[in-house]
């Protein structure tokens, strides 16, 4: 760092992206992206704006928040746009967090939230997943803080249902409750559906999953009037105009051909149920996911291991090398071809091992 950092920084320990290496060509299953492209429609939405570039967006994203209200049976004020969810979810815990009311979330899960936390110097508590990873609605009860939730979650792709995501909202009433929703088209449920009955919940979603809008940044929350007011009053107070003419109306035309979306979402599901079973039948511990990607664990090496051979032969998959997660790789679910190679890869990768 150079000598004018400021000191507030100092000790920050940025998020880590999934690598985008250019030195040849892989398949890349490490960053969750949608193996099937746009909409046509989209494209049509996003070349008509390409002659008003000189002119900037619509601040109040009026279109798409009356899409999107449309879309969730809401109103445009309980709808907010964002830069990503990662802008969203960086501007709640700015909104809802601080001394007096601290940030609470899981061990195993998203790596921006420490990130964020740190970033914004606000208060925090890291609350350890079970055993077998998935998350005890009780660890979360009496925290009248900001507790976040991946749901379903992120690297483990385990999901909670309504019943224990209410609960943590009846146990928390002077608490704001974060869903963080970027995986739930793939086989959750949306807590979008408990919106009405608590003021203190904020679904978060993005189009860069079940979208196929990654390269876009897209991403909005969904809450009560007066929470979505708060997060306004940050993003006009930092940024007004962000997101750009072109994601805007790549985002509309997106819903407007949600059946092609919902349609990739449940043929996405058939192949990772399809990927589970092969590897469960050569041994895998896979966890019963709900996203489009898989969390699993070769009995033949460890995870660090399973990553780099797959790398030598072109195959990019997510290794965290932490206590909890060294064992397992996280897979991205592509297309059926694209499956295809990654198991037959592994085949080799394992027969090699046993040699």
């Amino acid at each position: 760092m150079s000598r004018f950092f400021s000191s507030r920084y100092a000790a920050l320990t940025p998020y880590t992206p999934g690598e985008q290496p250019q030195d040849q060509d892989y398949l890349k299953l490490n960053t969750n992206e949608s193996p099937f492209p746009p909409s046509p429609g989209v494209a049509a939405a996003v070349a008509a704006q390409c002659g008003k570039l000189q002119l900037y967006s619509d601040p109040q994203c009026t279109g798409l928040r009356r899409a999107l209200a449309e879309h969730y049976g809401v109103k445009p004020a309980n709808i907010m746009v964002g830069n990503g969810s990662d802008e969203v979810l960086d501007l709640a815990f700015c909104a809802f967090a601080g001394e007096e009311r601290p940030l609470y979330f899981a061990d195993v899960t998203y790596g921006f939230y420490p990130v964020f936390a740190a970033k914004n110097r606000l208060p925090f508590e890291v609350i350890p997943l079970k055993e077998d990873f998935t998350i005890d609605p009780a660890d979360y009860f009496g925290k009248n803080g900001v507790t976040v939730i991946a749901n379903p979650n992120a690297p483990t792709g385990l999901a909670l249902g309504l019943d224990a995501i209410e609960a943590i909202l009846k146990a928390n009433p002077d608490g704001v409750l974060i869903v963080d929703e970027a995986y739930v088209d793939f086989g959750a449920e949306s807590a979008a559906a408990l919106l009405d009955r608590y003021d203190n919940l904020l679904v978060v979603r993005t189009f860069s999953k079940s979208r196929s809008m990654a390269g876009a940044r897209l991403g909005f929350a969904i809450g009560c009037e007066a929470l979505i007011a708060d997060l306004e009053t940050l993003r006009y107070s930092t940024n007004p105009y962000n997101v750009n003419r072109m994601t805007l109306a790549a985002g509309e035309a997106a819903l407007a051909e949600d059946d092609y979306y919902m349609d990739n979402c449940r043929r996405i599901a058939a192949i990772r149920q399809d990927v589970a079973g092969q590897l469960e039948a050569m041994g895998w511990r896979v966890l019963p996911s709900k996203t489009n990607f898989l969390f699993a664990a070769s009995p033949a090496m460890g995870g660090k291991a399973m990553y780099q051979a797959l790398r030598q032969k072109g195959v990019l998959v997510r290794h965290f090398d932490a206590p909890r997660t060294r064992d397992f790789i996280r897979i991205t679910i592509g297309d059926e071809a694209q499956m295809e190679r990654f198991v037959n890869t592994v085949k080799e990768i394992e027969k090699e091992a046993a040699q």
